[in-house]
This record gives C-alpha cells, structure tokens and sequence, in this order.
C-alpha cells in the first residue's frame, strides 16, 4: 500500500492513535502539529521504529499560507495524497455565553472550521478525478458536542462542531462524482489532554456515572473507527457520521 494519509492535530490524543493505527495498516502518515514538536518527533520515531513511514508537519491549520505550505511539503516528501483526517482542534476554558469574547469565539472557529476547510480544499484538488487524482477519503472529527450543546461550559466548541457536521453533509455531496468519500465521527468524551485546556482534566471520570455505557472512551477506539471509515471496506459510505460517545 502506497496510501498517504494526512492527520491534523497527530501529536496527541484521538490524532496521535489513528496516526499510530493507519501506519499499522501500512498508510505513510503526515503528522500535523501546531506547537509540540517533540510530541509529533515521538510518533514519527514510533512508527518509523515499527518500519513505517511518517513525517511531522508543523502548521497551524488557521493559516491559510501555512495550510498550502504544509501539502505541498507533504506532496513533495511522501507523495500522492489519498486520506485526509481533519483532527486538530481547539476550546478554552469552560464558561457561560456571557464570558464568551469575540476573540475567543474567533479562534475557535479559525481553527475548528475555517482549519478544516482548508485542509479539505487542498485535499480535493489532490484528489478529485477531475483534476486528474485517483479519489480517496476525508474524515472530519466533530464532537458529541455537535448534538448536546456543550451548555454552561463550551457552545462556542459545540458551535464549532455543529459546523463540521454540515461541512460534511455539503461536501461529501460535492464530491461524490469525484472519487472522494467524505465521512465524520463525533467522539463523546473521551480520555484526551484537551479537558486539561479547559481548565477540567478529570472531566471524563466526573461524568462517567451520566454516560449509558458508565464510562468515558479511548482514543484507540475512536482511531479503529476513522481507520473504517477511510478504508475500503467503508467504500459505499459517504455522507455519514459515526456517533462513538458511550450511547450519550
């Protein structure tokens, strides 16, 4: 398998499992990260220790420029994109809506959305039939969020997320004629360092009691998910979102 696979956000977390798990499946992997250099150096170590392929790709997924920047590097050193998983993502500490400033509000989407639409761009004029690509897959992570609102401590993420859910209606929809499946998960909560930028690691363990399933999830199990989805036992499904939050 010469599968190239870019995972924004792989330093840590849902990211750093999938990357970890696709490279098993013998896809090359494009390790994005924002600021956490030595983190992303550690999975490209791991799996190139395992006899795979990966390179870490600095790029804050908000800047249009560093976007570009980023695949064309990736076209140049691992060649021909066939995945795209838009992972990375940001939220603040937990608040109400009338702590909430435009400039937090701002962030959250230039990375959340705006972050994922440019990957998707450059990623469909890889490999859109039309412009001469052999198709490939998208999978877009959202958030439990998306649905549950996120109320009294983070509508502006949930916000967010309810965003990537249309985005991935609208484009899996845009594409389909082109050879690009376009899929999304949305995780529940899950044991991520990002409760920690909320100002609450032990969120998950304090509301366990509240989730059907009486526990919170793993990054592996949300990774075995996106590895599906892009692969081509998922080959009709297009358009879908794959709920994996415990039956929250």
């Amino acid at each position: 398998m010469n599968n190239v696979v870019l995972i924004t956000g792989a330093s840590r977390g849902i990211g750093r499992a999938t990357a970890l798990l696709l490279a098993e499946k013998g896809y090359q992997i494009g390790v994005n990260y924002l600021n956490d250099s030595r983190a992303a150096q550690e999975v490209v170590s791991e799996i190139t220790h395992r006899g795979g392929r990966a390179l870490a790709l600095q790029a804050d997924v908000a800047d249009e420029q560093q976007v570009v920047a980023m695949f064309e590097r990736l076209d140049a050193q691992l060649g021909v994109l066939r995945a795209l998983v838009n992972n990375a993502g940001i939220l603040f500490q937990q608040s109400t809506i009338e702590q909430l400033t435009a400039e937090r509000i701002n962030r959250v989407l230039a990375t959340n959305v705006t972050g994922y639409f440019l990957c998707c761009r450059e990623a469909v004029k890889r490999m859109a039939t039309r412009h001469g690509g052999q198709g490939g897959a998208i999978v877009n992570v959202s958030s439990a969020a998306a649905r549950l609102g996120s109320a009294g401590e983070y509508v502006d993420y949930a916000a967010s997320k309810g965003a990537v859910d249309t985005l991935t209606t609208g484009l899996s929809l845009e594409v389909a004629a082109q050879g690009i499946r376009v899929n999304g998960v949305r995780p529940g909560f899950i044991y991520t360092d990002m409760h920690a930028s909320g100002g609450e690691p032990g969120r998950v363990d304090r509301v366990s009691s509240a989730i059907p399933m009486q526990r919170g999830g793993q990054p592996q199990e949300v990774a075995e998910a996106i590895a599906w989805l892009l692969s081509d036992a998922a080959s009709y499904v297009t358009g879908s979102t794959i709920d994996l939050a415990g039956g929250k």
